[in-house]
């Protein structure tokens, strides 16, 4: 099973520096617009079979294009949402670096819960669940090998990779997640394998239509340096 985890488009809350959450009627600014436009040029001829976005408007309106063009349903899944920052909701980052909160969220994020919000263990732990549970499902219904896309938000995509990668979330801010950005896991039978992290170009379709190895586990290839 292989999952592109799509980051939305850029946001008027990325072009404003406001740490945006959950809060209600945050779209994509003209540049994440056409982001989203560009995205089934991107991702090719890679048969999808599946897309599942978080509830917040600027991931629907990010895979409404591609749903469209590869006439498929989105499905909402609520555990994908963005990470609830309590009180630190609407604030500019600019304000933020001065809480003492934000150097625990920078070298310690597995320590960080936000004031009337949710902690960055937590968010790991349901977006991982989400992305596994889908992969499942898939699998039941359509059998092995196949791929499907995630949309979601920076620090969801990246608290995923992390797990994938076998890192510990305390090093998830070395992952960079741009807006609009493709990271691709495949889960095997032993072991997830990280394709991309932070995919911003054209042309992803051609590192993903190689086959899984036969032993389920291979790096793509088969290289094993």
């Amino acid at each position: 099973m292989t999952v592109l985890l799509l980051r939305h488009g850029r946001s008027t809350a990325n072009t404003a520096g406001v740490l945006a959450g959950r809060s209600a009627g945050v779209d994509l600014d003209d540049t994440g617009r056409d982001q989203a436009a560009g995205l089934a040029e991107r991702i090719g001829a890679l048969p999808l079979t599946a897309i599942v976005h978080s509830p917040l408007l600027r991931c629907e309106s990010t895979v409404a294009p591609l749903a469209a063009a590869l006439n498929l349903t989105p499905i909402v899944d609520d555990r994908l949402t963005e990470v609830d920052y309590g009180a630190w909701t609407g604030r500019t980052l600019s304000d933020l670096v001065n809480e003492p909160l934000w150097s625990v969220v920078q070298a310690q994020p597995s320590a960080a819960v936000f004031p009337d919000g949710e902690g960055l263990a937590q968010v790991q732990a349901r977006a991982v669940a989400a992305v596994r549970d889908h992969d499942r499902r898939l699998a039941d219904e359509h059998g092995a090998d196949v791929l499907w896309l995630a949309c979601t938000h920076g620090d969801v995509i990246k608290s995923v990779v992390a797990d994938a990668v076998g890192t510990h979330l305390d090093s998830f801010q070395r992952i960079n997640v741009d807006p609009a950005s493709l990271s691709v896991i495949r889960y095997t039978r032993l072991r997830p394998l990280v394709l991309h992290v932070n995919h911003t170009g054209p042309g992803l379709a051609a590192a993903l239509h190689a086959p899984p190895a036969a032993t389920g586990d291979a790096p793509v290839g088969g290289s094993t340096g």
